[in-house]
C-alpha cells in the first residue's frame, strides 16, 4: 500500500424499509459526485481526522448512521459492542469500517506507545495499542473481528473502505 497510513470511523446505517439494497450504492455514487465537485473542498482542505465531517463526506443526513471514531480503527471488544447494540437494539443493518490516509497510528509500535507511558506515569498499560503497518490487512482484521463473533446479527452487510484525503476518493477493501 506505498506505506499509506488509515484511520477508521465506524458507521452503523439505520435501517431504511424503502431502501432494500442498502446505502453503500448511494455513498459510493455521493463519493464519485463529490470528488467531481469544482474547486475546493468544503473549508478549503479534504477533512480528515476526527475534523473529518463524515456527514458532508458521505452524502448522509443526522440520524442516518451512528458514527464511532477510534485511533486506527482497530476493532476491539469494545468496538464491538457498539455496533452489537446498533444493530440488536436500535435497527441498523450495515456497518461500514472507513479508514483514511495519513493516519498516525503505522508511525509507532505498541511497544513504542507503552514505553512512553510508563516512562511518564510509572504505570504501563496492560493494553496493546494496536499498532499496525500494513493498512489494508488491518481494515481486513477489522472486518473479520466484526464479522467473528455472535453479536453482529448482519455480517453480510459489513464493509470496509479507505478514504483517501489526498485524492478524496473512497475506495472499498476487499476481504475474504
Amino acid at each position: 500500500m506505498n506505506g499509506r497510513a488509515f484511520r477508521s470511523v465506524h458507521l452503523s446505517l439505520n435501517r431504511d424499509e424503502k431502501r432494500d439494497a442498502g446505502m453503500t450504492d448511494e455513498i459510493i455514487d455521493h463519493r464519485a459526485d463529490f470528488r467531481r465537485r469544482p474547486g475546493p473542498p468544503p473549508g478549503g482542505r479534504r477533512p480528515h481526522g476526527r475534523r473529518m465531517d463524515v456527514y458532508l463526506l458521505l452524502g448522509l443526513k443526522e440520524g442516518d448512521a451512528h458514527v464511532i471514531r477510534n485511533a486506527g480503527g482497530v476493532i476491539t471488544k469494545d468496538e464491538r459492542r457498539s455496533p452489537a447494540i446498533s444493530q440488536r437494539m436500535l435497527d441498523t443493518r450495515e456497518i461500514h469500517l472507513i479508514h483514511h490516509t495519513q493516519c498516525g497510528m503505522p508511525t509507532f509500535t505498541d511497544d513504542e506507545f507503552k514505553d512512553r507511558i510508563e516512562r511518564e506515569t510509572g504505570i504501563r498499560p496492560d493494553g496493546a495499542s494496536e499498532a499496525f503497518t500494513d493498512p489494508e490487512a488491518d481494515v481486513r482484521r477489522s472486518i473479520r473481528r466484526i464479522r467473528g463473533g455472535p453479536f453482529i446479527p448482519f455480517e453480510d452487510r459489513v464493509r470496509g473502505f479507505d478514504y483517501e484525503v489526498e485524492t478524496g476518493r473512497l475506495r472499498e477493501v476487499a476481504c475474504d
